[in-house]
């Protein structure tokens, strides 16, 4: 069960439904998981700063079980992600930012249990 937090400076009209959309699918392609698994959330309007500079940036929390536990994972999803939001996003590569957690299934709850009972 991914969870994706896009963090921006970008303002909120930059950012439709069909985005999330995108966001959740492409999401399920880089990490190989079921698209009805993946939870994306995007805040807009933030007041950010990346490498001291305030211009346009993203900050994206990747979290998940048992895909983003690596460096070499890690290398091929950031590059992944990277090619996404500079596409859609039109962000120069060094004003994206991404954060890998893995997560364990006993560290999700859904259903009124934890993800290792379902």
């Amino acid at each position: 069960m991914p969870f994706v937090d896009l963090e921006t400076n970008l303002p909120a009209s930059r950012f439709s439904n069909e985005f999330v959309k995108k966001l959740c699918s492409v999401t399920a392609t880089i990490l190989g998981k079921p698209t009805d698994r993946i939870n994306v959330t995007i805040k807009p309007d933030l007041l950010m700063a990346i490498s001291g500079c305030t211009s346009p940036c993203v900050l994206v929390l990747v979290s998940s079980i048992g895909v983003v536990g690596s460096a070499e994972q890690n290398r091929e999803h950031s590059a992944k992600f990277s090619q996404f939001l500079m596409q859609e996003l039109g962000l120069p590569e060094d004003r994206i930012v991404l954060q890998f957690h893995p997560l364990e299934p006993w560290q999700i709850g859904k259903k009124g249990t934890v993800m290792t009972y379902l």
